[in-house]
């Protein structure tokens, strides 16, 4: 993969406008919501029953979020999933706060085994978690680093059986085989409640428009993080509110030359 591929992968999404179907929490609906469309996606947020498995299956992708778990949301997933399976549609997972508590934990392995999930992004400690692994978690962010990040997504991904995308200081993604670190993005993302559930929409939107995972999930990191830096650089540091506002101008701003001038990402084992 290189840098033309993932500036091509940007422009066939905000040609498709693809629908990303979002079960998602409540603390983030409305900066997923507009972040989608910044990027040039078509986002809906679709939970009842009764309609979760009409719009999965007319979607260019689904994303599955446990921020504020339900059991009734839960059950939404679950119709939507199997709907998005049986329709040859993309399910992102973002396992938010497993490990934190048994009924997270319980409730992604539920997710895992009764899905065929494509891609699953995370930071470390819920990579690890979800996966099995003893890491230590504080309420839904990851404790500090205990262990090589990139080893771990290898072991998610063939554990798993899918592709595992940790995000942090460097971001990692892997088919347990073939490996990318991206290097791409700014420590505000952190101090903006919703960066990282956003980005998992925002992989859902490129996996929507490229069927190798791997590639849509590093396009979409290099783009996000990318988009990032160039917010960071435009607001002069004033802090992360100001940097939430640009950084949805950046997503809608960022072009094929700015990708290539400061993405940064290489494959680090195949």
């Amino acid at each position: 993969m290189n840098i033309y591929e993932i500036s091509s992968l940007l422009e066939k999404v905000r040609a498709a406008n693809p629908l990303v179907h979002n079960i998602t929490n409540v603390v983030v609906t409305n900066f997923t919501a507009n972040g989608l469309l910044a990027i040039g996606a078509s986002p809906v947020m679709a939970y009842a029953h009764e309609e979760a498995a009409d719009m999965a299956k007319i979607a260019g992708a689904l994303v599955l979020n446990m921020g504020t778990l339900t059991e009734k949301e839960v059950q939404s997933m679950l119709i939507a999933g199997r709907s998005a399976n049986e329709h040859g549609v993309p399910v992102i997972f973002d396992p938010v706060g497993v490990g934190a508590t048994p009924y997270r934990t319980e409730t992604a392995k539920k997710l895992l085994k009764e899905l065929n999930i494509s891609i699953i992004r995370g930071n470390a400690a819920e990579i690890a978690n979800a996966a099995g692994q003893a890491w230590k978690i504080k309420g839904v962010d990851a404790g500090e680093a205990q262990g090589n990040t990139t080893e771990l997504a290898g072991k998610a991904a063939k554990e798993l059986g899918t592709i595992a995308v940790i995000t942090g200081k460097q971001d990692v993604v892997s088919d347990g085989v073939s490996t990318y670190t991206i290097k791409n993005g700014h420590p505000y993302l952190t101090k903006v409640t919703g960066a990282g559930c956003l980005l998992t929409s925002v992989i859902g939107a490129f996996s929507a428009v490229e069927k190798d995972p791997v590639k849509a999930a590093v396009a979409a990191l290099v783009v996000y993080g990318t988009a990032a830096e160039m917010a960071a650089e435009a607001t002069n540091d004033k802090g992360p509110g100001t940097f939430q506002i640009e950084f949805l101008n950046s997503l809608f701003n960022i072009t094929a030359s700015d990708i290539e001038k400061l993405g940064a990402f290489e494959k680090v084992s195949e």
